[in-house]
This record gives C-alpha cells, structure tokens and sequence, in this order.
C-alpha cells in the first residue's frame, strides 16, 4: 500500500499557498489602479514588446482567447490599451499601450517593485527560488497529456 504525502509535504500545496499570498500582495499593489494581475502582466508584456496581436500577448502571457479577450476589453474600457486591426493583415488585432498607460509605467513597477524588498527577500535567493520554479513548470510542462493510468 502506498503512503499518501501529507498536505505540508506537498510541493503543489506550498506553491498554491505561495500563489495565494502573491495574489493576495498583487490585490493590495494593483488597487490604487483598478488593475488586476492578469490585467498587469498583460501591460508589462506589452511595456516589454511594444505593440503586439491579441494572439503574441496570448502566447506570452499562456493564456487563451476566452481569457484574453474580457481582460483586454476591460482594460480597453479603462483607458489601458487600445486595440485596432492590422492594416497588414485584417484578421490581426494589434494591441498597443494609450498615453495612460505610458504615464502610469512607472509608477506602477515602483507600487510592484516593492515585493523583494517588503518580502525581506536577497535577490540572490529570489533569484533561485524564481529558478527552481521555473524547472518545476518544465517538468511539468514535459508530462504528456494521459500520462496517468485509468483508475
């Protein structure tokens, strides 16, 4: 008979609190913006790329159209970004950031920036542990779909 790991021994229980505190710091951050988390990463991708098709941000970001698509609409709703179809190719949607969104660039990153400092954290150890999550996403990421047995 196999011995279940306990809950605190699981890895996937502690990234999923972790997560939840993350989320929970981002709600705090983001307010005085009315952004959420995926609204922001969203930007910063776009403050990374420049502008970009719905479909790039998509697979930047690794989220789908049904996700995608209401998050842009709200942060086009909200000044944000602005969305036009490509003169090259009219089945493209290019997103690009507005002037608001341009203007607020930098104080938003010091709002955010402020997680490793306020976490106590030496940027040598987040830089690991940001390392070791990231094998832990490609291991992940390396198991094929049905991978486990029929119960």
């Amino acid at each position: 008979m196999v011995k279940p790991i306990t809950l605190n021994e699981q890895l996937c229980f502690a990234i999923y609190k972790a997560q939840k505190q993350y989320n929970h710091f981002y709600s705090q951050a983001l307010a005085p913006f009315k952004l959420t988390y995926p609204q922001y990463i969203t930007l910063l991708s776009l403050y990374e790329h420049g502008t970009m098709s719905v479909k790039q941000v998509g697979q930047t970001l690794e989220l789908d159209s049904g996700t995608l698509t209401p998050l842009m609409k709200r942060l086009e709703k909200d000044g944000w970004i602005s969305r036009k179809r490509s003169t090259e190719d009219e089945r493209r949607v290019d997103v690009s950031l507005t002037q608001k969104a341009l203007d607020a660039r930098d104080q938003i990153f010091e709002h955010v920036g402020s997680c490793m400092e306020l976490m106590n954290l030496p940027k040598p150890e987040y830089d690991h542990i940001k390392s070791e999550v990231s094998r832990v996403d490609e291991h992940l990421s390396a198991i094929p779909d049905g991978a486990f047995p029929e119960a």
